[in-house]
């Protein structure tokens, strides 16, 4: 259904509007977030002062209120009450869906318990941007911050990395080498992809696999974005033996056993050893 673009301030519903904004270039918004957010009577804003750059650049100067992790609790039944009074209010995070790793799961659960409606403003995700960028299996498990204390962090690990699915975490850049180790503990075979400023000026992309991280010689700017690949993933990719190895195999086929070939290719190739020791019957057969 496409929304009428010069719907007056009657004509929208009241409610509570979850609005995303940009990631990071502020061109990323939506012309339709932009109106709801020039016609809310109050916007709800994680920090006044990053949200004042984005309604700066586009004329937006409805009422802002500071409502973040540390005072969304004391805020909440002044929201309700001015949204039962019939009011529009928006809530924005500082960059990205509202309610993701950010205040407002609180204001929400409360809404539906007092039968508020609350209308979802679709725009830009870091999750589903870097996601879609990977490369990796589309089926994902978004966990949000890494966990830092050490016992949360073995036990989360531990479950997750069970996991035959992408993996998404965020982490702040002062604390990614801190977390090198236990990713190479829990997903040792697995691709990494780290998401740097997405959208902005020095945008970038590290992609490794997760054996060969090792820790920045540099502090990383910028939220981070990490994505971890399923656990077949090398085995999708390699599960037929390349020309080489099988050129290689005939030559020691008539010199070592089946068993010491198999364990010489598939040291060096992510193949299986099934593959290499169905293809040592092979020319065993042939002769």
């Amino acid at each position: 259904m496409i929304m009428n673009s010069n719907l007056s301030n009657n004509e929208i519903k009241k409610g509570l509007y979850l609005v995303s904004t940009p990631i990071g270039n502020l061109n990323d918004i939506t012309l339709r977030a932009i109106e709801i957010l020039k016609k809310s009577d109050f916007i709800l804003c994680e920090d006044t002062r990053v949200s004042k750059t984005l309604f700066e650049k586009y004329g937006i100067q409805s009422n802002l209120i500071s409502n973040h992790k540390f005072n969304e609790k004391k805020n909440l039944s002044k929201i309700i009450e001015l949204l039962k009074s019939g009011s529009i209010i928006s809530l924005v995070s500082d960059a990205g869906t509202p309610a993701i790793s950010d205040p407002g799961a609180l204001l929400i659960n409360t809404c539906v318990k007092s039968n508020i409606k609350i209308i979802p403003i679709p725009g830009a995700s870091a999750v589903s941007t870097a996601i879609a960028i990977s490369g990796f299996k589309e089926k994902f498990f978004f966990y949000g911050f890494f966990p830092e204390k050490i016992k949360k962090q073995s036990e989360d690990l531990k479950i997750l990395s069970q996991l035959d699915c992408s993996i998404i975490f965020f982490i702040s850049p002062k604390k990614i080498n801190k977390f090198i180790q236990p990713l190479k503990k829990y997903f040792s075979g697995r691709r990494i992809i780290i998401c740097r400023e997405m959208s902005k000026i020095y945008e970038e992309f590290i992609r490794k696999d997760v054996d060969k991280l090792e820790k920045f010689e540099k502090e990383l700017k910028g939220e981070l974005t990490v994505v971890i690949s399923e656990k077949d993933l090398y085995k999708k990719e390699r599960q037929k033996l390349s020309e080489s190895d099988k050129k290689n195999i005939k030559k020691m086929i008539n010199k070592l056993n089946i068993k010491e070939i198999v364990n010489l290719i598939s040291s060096n190739n992510k193949i299986s050893k099934k593959e290499i020791y169905n293809y040592c019957l092979k020319l065993k057969n042939e002769k």
